[in-house]
This record gives C-alpha cells, sequence and structure tokens, in this order.
C-alpha cells in the first residue's frame, strides 16, 4: 500500500465528500483520488521514477499534496522548499537534492538557480496543461518503505539538513494525530500555515486527509481571511503557532467572531507562554500543544484538552506510539523532574539525513532521536520543555535556559516580544542579555525590565543588560532566529 491507497479508499466510501479546497479549487475524495493518480501520471511522463526528488517551490495549493500523493504511488519523493529563503540558500537546497523536476511558482521560480539541470515547470498553466494531459497511474510502484518526503531544517546551527520522511512515518504520525485531535470524518480542518513546513503539512493536513476530514487551504496566512474562514466554514480544528495567534487577537472582531464550532486550536513550534494559553482558553477554545520536530513528523507529544486546562505550562504526554526518555550528558536516564536532553522513539521517526551519514549517526542511537531539546518528565509522566540544548547559557558554570526568563517577561503587559541569549563576558564567560520589543505606547525601561526578575529566579541568571528593538527576527513558523538576535545583542555592545 501507499499514501494514495488513503484518498482511493474514501473516494470508495464517500466518493461525494469535499476532500480539499483552495487555491480557487475544490475537490471530493473521488476528484482528489484521479487527481493524484494523473500527477503520477504526469511525474512518470516526465521520467520521474522510483526515489527521484520533485522540487515544490510555491505557496499552499492543493497541487502540492496531489504531488506528494503523485509521489507516493511511484516510489519518488517530494521536497517542498520554503520560499521566503534568499536564492543562495534555495540554491544550497536543490544542489542538496538534485531533483528531477521543479514545480514553482512564478513569483519564486527565478529564485532557483537555472544551470543545475532539473527541468523546470510554473504552476498555473503550464502545470494544469500537463497534468490534464497526463494518464492516471492506478497501480501502486512506490511502498511504505519508501522515501516521500524531504523537509529541510532550519539550518540554525549550520548548512540546513534534509529529513527524510518515509511512507510509513507519515502514516504512523497520522495515527498520533488521529489520538491528539480525536481527528474523524466529521472535520473540517483550516491550514494556514506553510506546507513547505512539516508542522503544516503534517500536524493536521494530511493526518485530516487520512481520516476522511475536509480540509481548507490557505495560500498563506491572513489574519483577517484566517478569522473569516474560521467563522463561516465553521472550522473544528486549526493549527496556529503563537505569532498568528497575536496576530488574530489584535483584529477588532477577535472577540465578536462566532468561533463556537473550534473544538480546540493546536499550537507549538516554540515555548508558549503560559498567558496566551490562558487568552485562549477565555475565549472559549482550548489551546493544546504538541510536541516534535521535523525529524519525528512532528509528532512526539502533545496535550489533551484536559491536560490542556490542567498542565497549561507541559506539552503533554508522549504520544500514542511514541516513547520518551530524558538523559545526562553521560547518556543515563535522569529522575523524574530533573531536566536532561529529550529523546524520542517511534515509527514516525525520520530514516536519516538526505547524504549526510555522519549527521545521520550522531542523530540518530539505538533508534532514539536526540532532539537537542532540554527538559524533564515530572512524576505523572508530562513532558515539561526547558529550552534548546544549543541556546542554554553557561554563566560562571551555572546553566541558564533563556526559555525561563522570556516566560518571565512573557507576563509583563508592556512587552510585545522578547527573547534572551548569551553574549561572551570576560569574567563570567558568558551573560544573559535580553532584547525586548515593546507594545505600542508602553515606555517600559531597561530598570523596568530588570525588576521583573526580582525574587522570580536565581539572581545569576538574571540579564545583565536589555536591548530595546522594533522587531525580533523570526522565520517561517514564527520562531525567533536566536543566531540573529546574538548578532544584535553582539552589534549593540561593539556600538
Amino acid at each position: 500500500m501507499d499514501l494514495l491507497d488513503w484518498i482511493e479508499r474514501h473516494a470508495g466510501f464517500t466518493p461525494d465528500k469535499l476532500a480539499l479546497t483552495g487555491n480557487g479549487l475544490s475537490l471530493s475524495y473521488a476528484q482528489l483520488a484521479l487527481h493524484a493518480q494523473k500527477s503520477a501520471g504526469m511525474l512518470a511522463e516526465l521520467g520521474i521514477g522510483r526515489g527521484d526528488r520533485i522540487v515544490w517551490l510555491g505557496l499552499n495549493a492543493p497541487e502540492m499534496l496531489s504531488l506528494l500523493f503523485g509521489c507516493a504511488r511511484l516510489g519518488a519523493i517530494l521536497v517542498p522548499i520554503n520560499w521566503r529563503l534568499a536564492a543562495p540558500e534555495i540554491t544550497y537546497i536543490i544542489k542538496d537534492c538534485a531533483p528531477g523536476l521543479l514545480v514553482a511558482d512564478p513569483d519564486f521560480i527565478k529564485m532557483a538557480p537555472s544551470d543545475l539541470g532539473p527541468r523546470s515547470i510554473s504552476t498555473g498553466d503550464s502545470l494544469t496543461q500537463l497534468h490534464a494531459r497526463a494518464q492516471p497511474v492506478a497501480s501502486r510502484q512506490g511502498s511504505r518503505e519508501d522515501g516521500v518526503v524531504i523537509c529541510y531544517t532550519s539550518g540554525t546551527t549550520g548548512q540546513p539538513k534534509g529529513a527524510l520522511l518515509t511512507q510509513e512515518a507519515l502514516q504512523w504520525n497520522a495515527v498520533n494525530s488521529t489520538h491528539m485531535h480525536a481527528l474523524s470524518q466529521n472535520d473540517r480542518v483550516l491550514t494556514t500555515l506553510p506546507l513547505f513546513h512539516v508542522g503544516g503539512m503534517n500536524i493536521q493536513t494530511l493526518p485530516a486527509l487520512h481520516a476522511g476530514a475536509t480540509v481548507h487551504l490557505h495560500a498563506k496566512f491572513d489574519p483577517e481571511a484566517c478569522l473569516k474562514t474560521l467563522a463561516q466554514e465553521r472550522i473544528t480544528l486549526t493549527v496556529l503557532v503563537p505569532t498568528q495567534l497575536h496576530a488574530l487577537m489584535a483584529l477588532p472582531n477577535w472577540q465578536s467572531a462566532d468561533l463556537s464550532s473550534l473544538r480546540m486550536i493546536s499550537t507549538g513550534s516554540t515555548i508558549v507562554p503560559v498567558p496566551l494559553v490562558q487568552s485562549i482558553f477565555e475565549r472559549g477554545i482550548p489551546l493544546v500543544q504538541v510536541y516534535g520536530s521535523t525529524e519525528t513528523a512532528p509528532i512526539a507529544a502533545y496535550q489533551t484538552p484536559d491536560g490542556a486546562r490542567t498542565r497549561p505550562g507541559s506539552t503533554g504526554k508522549a504520544a500514542l506510539h511514541c516513547q520518551l526518555r530524558v538523559i545526562d550528558n553521560a547518556g543515563r536516564d535522569v529522575d523524574a523532574g530533573t531536566d536532561g536532553e529529550i529523546l524520542v522513539r517511534g515509527p514516525n521517526l525520520m530514516s536519516g539525513y538526505w547524504k549526510d551519514d555522519a549527521a545521520t549517526a550522531r542523530a540518530l542511537q539505538e533508534g532514539w532521536f536526540h532532539t537537542g531539546d532540554v527538559g524533564h518528565v515530572d512524576a505523572d509522566g508530562f513532558l515539561i520543555v526547558s529550552d534548546r540544548k544549543k541556546d542554554m547559557i553557561i554563566s560562571g558554570g551555572e546553566n541558564i535556559y533563556p526559555a525561563q526568563l522570556e516566560m518571565v517577561m512573557a507576563e509583563c503587559p508592556e512587552i510585545q516580544e522578547c527573547a534572551v541569549v548569551g553574549r561572551k563576558d570576560p569574567h563570567w564567560g558568558e551573560v544573559a542579555v535580553a532584547v525586548v520589543v515593546r507594545r505600542l505606547g508602553a515606555r517600559i525601561t531597561e530598570g523596568d525590565v530588570m525588576r521583573l526578575f526580582q525574587d522570580r529566579v536565581a539572581r545569576y541568571k538574571h540579564p545583565r543588560a536589555v536591548i530595546f528593538v522594533d522587531q525580533l527576527p523570526r522565520n517561517a513558523m514564527g520562531k525567533i532566529v536566536k543566531g540573529d538576535v546574538r548578532k544584535m545583542a553582539m552589534n549593540e555592545e561593539q556600538a
């Protein structure tokens, strides 16, 4: 079997049920099955076969998901690329994955190198015409053991690495998501996160199609369009990262919009401030956290609505088909409540990094993925993520986790957003520095920020400086790019 079997089976049960809508296209399950079969035929006619890579460089569109299912049928691999990257970054990824075909939006096709060999197809008329002439492929050439997606990580510690996810990994991730969200064919899912990110593709979108639900797809996130769709289409489930939630809550009609159909909002991508969780709950909607990474497809742990209410600072328990461990620097399991590196094991893990055996060997050891995240599991089995291991600040031999300080500042109504990074210090090795964006009209000073930590955290953890900026650098998923924040702190010191 392959992933396209999901769609074909639902087409057999509910052929007229709306499966996917977006970009001016609405497809029932029967229509989506045929569309994906024709995508497989188009790719085959272009010489794409088992193991070949196809790059998608474009906004969210039903055609991208159709290509994914077409790749699954052939045993080929889809490589969605972040269209927000600079041209040299896109060039690096294309060189690394060596695709046989590039499918790109007209606005982005010029960002791709023209001398790397793959044939290029522009989305729109060119893709539509090729697709219309193609013969559908119904016979299975791919299998669950085949790689089907390469998602490139953000590359915050160097060049990005391509995590290869098999069809089986996406199958088990869908099962985990079904348990997390109590997904059923009655759900209506809104996807606004970019599908080039594993969160946009795999937290709800593909699992919803696995469950026979309906997916409404937005090309990209627009707060007003999102809020309108949530109300008008009676959406039951959606994924929104904190930056998106803040944008929605800033709309004048946020409080009056009819969101009574929403069963829950899933969130993640970064450590979620408790005040934000409480604000969404006050709107009558459970805000449920999911924990994972590109390498875990991504669902590794999650809350349920009840857990979100009672344990707002946690990211829930291990996913239905995952195991968690927390280890110290010597690789030994630590006691409940003790921080260490979080490890994940399960059938949803990547098979490895594309063409990087050394990085794969470091990340996957004896079946366990070493996340690089720091946290602990409490006595009841709930996971609390403290920070990224690489973001930890070591000051005078003491460990400082920036997330702890960021959570304190997040409670201040005069602070729009903030980040804590380490800055070199001749005496302590490193000291913590807070980089802060004031809310519009706020007059909070450095001294005011410093006083927020008084009697809240140990003195050695307090920031030694506060830098005020207009905005913080973020990636496509809304994560603050700590490497760029460190550069801001270093430039401020030099100035």
